[in-house]
């Protein structure tokens, strides 16, 4: 069985503020490290005269795939206490990023630790904690004559469909377990004209 992994619900903002700085937190759930740049570049559209965006994320069951960045910040003053509250909450698949807005007074590398670690840790203590179970895309292409046989088969084991797109040829992206990936990709590849390929 593939190890269930506990992760955020849905975004969700925090805030923390310091002799004037603003520090303002956003939790995301994110699936993969490709997730993590739009998300940052929108943070840095949505707040242009924001000093700093810091972030940390973890990815993976084991915990081990993790980034920490202090954006210009003093070394391990600001990505460093995010990651620690992400693996204090026990979460992954999960991204924290810190807006700051200065206030005109420093507040030292213990000051901006604090603040950062705070801001996060309201973030996060205000997140859905969720339980899932890692998953594979299978992706499935057959002609329009094969519509049933490809949903009878998804019924029966409760699989997701995640995109539909009914083109000359229906081309379906269909969500399953990673314990189910290879039972499902035999599945599929029995029935008669259905190509399946790994998204």
């Amino acid at each position: 069985m593939s190890q269930a992994f506990r992760t955020i619900f849905q975004p969700i903002e925090g805030l923390f503020k310091d002799r004037g700085s603003k520090f303002i937190a956003y939790a995301f759930p994110i699936t993969n490290v490709d997730d993590v740049k739009p998300l940052l570049d929108r943070l840095r559209v949505e707040h242009p005269s924001a000093r700093h965006v810091c972030y940390a994320y973890q990815l993976g069951t084991d915990g081990n795939d993790y980034r920490a960045n202090d954006d210009g910040e003093p070394s391990g003053s600001a990505g460093l206490p995010i990651l620690n509250q992400i693996k204090s909450k026990d979460v992954t698949n999960t991204l924290v990023a810190v807006v700051r807005y200065f206030g005109g007074t420093k507040l030292g590398v213990s000051g901006l630790i604090n603040a950062y670690k705070e801001a996060a840790k309201d973030a996060l203590e205000r997140a859905i904690v969720v339980e899932k179970i890692p998953t594979a895309i299978i992706r499935l292409q057959f002609p329009h004559s094969s519509i049933g046989d490809v949903e009878r088969i998804i019924r029966q084991h409760g699989w997701n469909i995640k995109h539909q797109d009914f083109g000359m040829d229906c081309k379906w992206l269909i969500e399953v377990s990673e314990d189910d990936k290879e039972q499902s990709r035999s599945l599929f590849s029995a029935l008669v004209q259905v190509e399946v390929s790994d998204e």
